[in-house]
């Protein structure tokens, strides 16, 4: 078995033994191309980053794991199991009373990405454009491809084989928040990802300050309602937030607020209004402005006509 990893990823390895009596189960490791110079592992070792988890039972069953890798963390690692009463004596050969099994494990460089800083959405919903950008700057070899993805699933039609890549959320809304990941792709090898935190402005809720005494709140039962008199243009639109809570907990639901100028039903009005003086003015303009000869006399028309009879 051989499994190839980049530096700051993690590793399991399982070995799965069954004997009567149960084995005892160990870990090795050897450097690559050092197979014949072994060394044991144990649970806590190259600063805690090597973990080794066994059980007993009518088998045995254990599983080596090491995080945060490191380019020194290649080599091969063997699972070595035995129930001969004598296998931990140093004058027997470990090759007659240790069974094993090997993994080769290879360690890569992970490939450096830059990418977009942490994203704060802005409560107002302006609409203003916001792109997110990746771009590969080292690698071990040349990537294949690369995608987005939202919360753990591909966005659709992100695939490119650029280097450089970029996703564009149009107008964000609250609900484009999330964990925004660019991955580039390879032969062989494992992914390369960035990881872009795309946040949504917290807003802050306040209680209702009911000092102009406009605000009547009804309850009954699990009925509540807000009745705002004589609206303020300026101070009462925004977001107003329920909340219901009981003993086996909370919930809240927010409803947005919006308050227009009681001239708003004349607005259609006024525009057409005044598209109608725009043109009278047009008309009456281009009358005062006609030159002389432009005006027809109707009674030269008349005699010229007689004339020609």
């Amino acid at each position: 078995m051989s499994e190839t990893k980049l530096t700051g990823d993690t590793f399991e390895l399982y070995c799965d033994v069954v004997g009567n009596p149960t084995p005892e189960i160990q870990w090795w490791y050897a450097e690559i191309n050092r197979g014949d110079s072994f060394k044991q592992l144990w649970d806590g070792a190259r600063k805690r980053r090597v973990s080794i988890n066994t059980a007993y039972g009518a088998n045995g069953v254990s599983v080596l794991g090491i995080t945060r890798l490191t380019l020194e963390d290649s080599g091969t690692y063997e699972c070595r199991a035995s129930n001969d009463p004598k296998r931990n004596d140093l004058r027997q050969n470990p090759a007659i009373t240790w069974i094993r099994a090997q993994a080769t494990i290879s360690v890569l460089q992970k490939p450096k990405i830059n990418a977009s800083d942490q994203i704060i959405l802005p409560a107002d919903s302006s609409g203003t454009p916001v792109t997110l950008q990746c771009n590969i700057t080292t690698a071990h070899n040349p990537h294949r491809e690369s995608f987005w993805m939202k919360n753990g699933q591909e966005i659709p039609k992100t695939r490119t084989e650029q280097r450089n890549t970029a996703y564009r959320i149009a107008k964000p809304r609250a609900d484009d928040s999330g964990e925004y990941m660019c991955v580039y792709t390879f032969e062989m090898v494992p992914n390369a990802n960035a990881t872009i935190e795309v946040k949504e402005m917290a807003i802050v809720f306040q209680d209702i300050d009911n000092s102009t005494g406009r605000f009547f709140i009804t309850n009954r039962d699990n009925y509540t309602e807000l009745n705002i008199v004589n609206l303020d243009i300026n101070t009462d639109p925004g977001k107003y937030e329920c909340n219901a809570t009981n003993v086996i907990g909370t919930t809240a639901e927010i409803t947005i607020l919006r308050v227009r100028s009681h001239l708003a039903p004349l607005w259609p009005f006024l525009g057409v209004l005044a598209e109608i003086i725009i043109l009278v003015v047009i008309i009456v303009v281009y009358e005062k402005r006609k030159r002389p000869d432009d005006i027809i006399d109707g009674k030269n028309i008349f005699t010229l006509g007689a004339n020609k009879l």
